[in-house]
């Protein structure tokens, strides 16, 4: 028990990311909440690079919460990749979340300019 509370430490997230009330048939959306709570407590808190991914993994999906331009751009990813059949199909799927939620950082930077009011 206690290795759950400090994997949580890593998600600061996760309560808003596992209590998201989408609609009833999004489907995508409860299947992304369920590969997000399956791989949080399959990591190892040993491994510097799987807590690595989980708190990326952890951001994007907290993104994908609040942005819908990421959400919307994430359903449409997802559903046109191709997984391999190996042994881990869930770590591949939280590979490929995260490499979509960095082409949408890197590519969809928003410009904000302050206006001055004369």
């Amino acid at each position: 028990m206690s290795n759950n509370r400090e994997i949580l430490k890593y998600c600061p997230n996760y309560y808003n990311i596992v209590n998201f009330d989408f609609q009833e048939n999004d489907l995508i959306s409860e299947k992304l909440v369920n590969i997000y709570k399956s791989y949080v407590f399959s990591i190892s808190i040993q491994s510097d690079e799987e807590i690595e991914k989980v708190q990326e993994l952890d951001r994007a999906l907290s993104n994908y919460i609040a942005d819908y331009l990421f959400r919307s751009t994430l359903q449409k990813e997802i559903v046109t990749v191709r997984v391999k059949r190996d042994n881990n199909i869930i770590r591949n799927l939280v590979d490929i979340i995260i490499k979509i939620f960095s082409n949408y950082e890197e590519y969809t930077t928003r410009k904000i300019y302050i206006s001055k009011w004369i």
